[in-house]
């Protein structure tokens, strides 16, 4: 780039912007547009909820956790938990459907700009199809890792997390190389972006080899732990933070990366050679 030019105000791959933009329009029509009846009925129609999924195949280990919940004396709980079972029958399309709700603004401003940070390389380097599929796959993969951990739960589970860490995950296979987006200066000198983005990647056995990549991924699940343990007694959230759903996405896009990583073409390798 020429001294003096401007970078664009919004520097970010264009996928990445319209699923900030549909995230945020979600949101805003929650909490603008919708009564708090048609919010309920929304979220019992897009949240992922595990017990409603056990009670298809075990109905006794979900009239169990209802029975607790009531003994427990907490009816409000009680009758949310009743109102998001509804009829027992899976919704088979809320493993997917419930990373584009979010609680509050809060919890959006903080996923948006994760995406914003580590999906944006991850977009530049997959192009908007695979970026999709990532998503997708592991958001779905978080709602396994929650469902496994907490089969009959039947507090509504919603946000994106699940997918940020994924493309997190997926990030870290690349962007401490070399000449990568958080890998300094290549050999021939600072790249643009999307070159950035496109440089060699690391194998699995070298990522989990790798310090940078164990550095971050230690932090990452550090603090992930520390708010999923601490976010009730710190009142951060009432039910608390899905954190095995995030480590489950996290999970998937380091070990799928290969996957979905297209042939780069036309970049040489920032070691030189």
């Amino acid at each position: 780039m020429a001294e003096g030019a401007r970078e664009p105000v919004f520097n970010l791959p264009g996928i990445v912007l319209a699923m900030l933009g549909l995230l945020i329009a979600i949101h805003a029509l929650r909490e603008y547009g919708l009564s708090g009846t048609e919010d309920s009925y929304l979220l019992q129609a897009l949240a992922f909820v595990p017990g409603q999924f056990t009670f298809a195949i075990d109905p006794d280990a979900v009239a169990q956790e209802l029975t607790r919940l009531a003994e427990e004396g907490d009816r409000q709980r009680l009758m949310i938990a009743q109102f998001l079972l509804g009829t027992g029958r899976p919704k088979f399309w809320t493993p997917l459907t419930y990373a584009f709700l979010h609680a509050d603004w809060t919890h959006l401003t903080v996923n948006g700009l994760w995406l914003a940070a580590f999906g944006s390389p991850v977009a530049r380097r997959f192009g908007a199809g695979r970026f999709l599929a990532l998503f997708a796959v592991t958001s779905l993969a978080g709602a396994l890792a929650h469902y496994l951990t907490r089969p009959v739960d039947l507090v509504p589970v919603i946000g994106a997390s699940a997918a940020v860490s994924g493309l997190t995950a997926a990030a870290l296979r690349f962007i401490f190389q070399p000449g990568g987006p958080l890998g300094g200066r290549s050999w021939r000198g600072p790249l643009s972006p999307n070159d950035a983005a496109r440089q060699p990647a690391l194998s699995l056995g070298a990522a989990v080899r790798d310090r940078w990549v164990i550095q971050f991924a230690a932090i990452w699940f550090a603090i992930n732990l520390a708010v999923g343990f601490l976010a009730v007694p710190l009142g951060i959230s009432e039910y608390g933070v899905a954190w095995e759903a995030h480590i489950g996405g996290f999970v998937a896009g380091f070990l799928l990366f290969s996957l979905f990583d297209p042939p780069q073409r036309g970049i040489t390798s920032g070691t030189g050679y």
